[in-house]
């Protein structure tokens, strides 16, 4: 995944159960972190699209989501890390309809 190219930015939470999970409650920028235990950090491509999003707490990734897109932007498949490490992905079609292993 290419994240050079990403605008990096900042959330306090996020909301709904859907992928990709939509982060809310921006922060103006990186010095808004300064007091904060917990965070979200989401990289978006130009298309304002997420690609990683990440869940910092006391500075450790605990919850890590990178997001891959159909060429018609509809989310292809979710690569989910837990704080374990333990990861799984799911695959959807280009409908947004999940894709069963089997």
């Amino acid at each position: 995944m290419e994240l050079d190219n990403c605008a990096c930015r900042y959330f306090i939470s996020y909301s709904g159960v859907k992928l990709p999970l939509k982060l809310v409650n921006e922060l103006p920028d990186e010095s808004h972190l300064e007091n904060r235990n917990t965070y979200f950090r989401g990289f978006f491509d130009g298309n304002q699209r997420l690609l990683l999003l990440e869940k910092l707490v006391y500075g450790d990734v605990e919850l890590r989501h990178r997001y891959r897109y159909h060429a018609n932007g509809a989310l292809a498949d979710a690569e989910i890390t837990d704080a374990d490490g333990e990861i799984d992905v799911l695959r959807f079609d280009e409908n947004g309809a999940a894709i069963t292993a089997g």
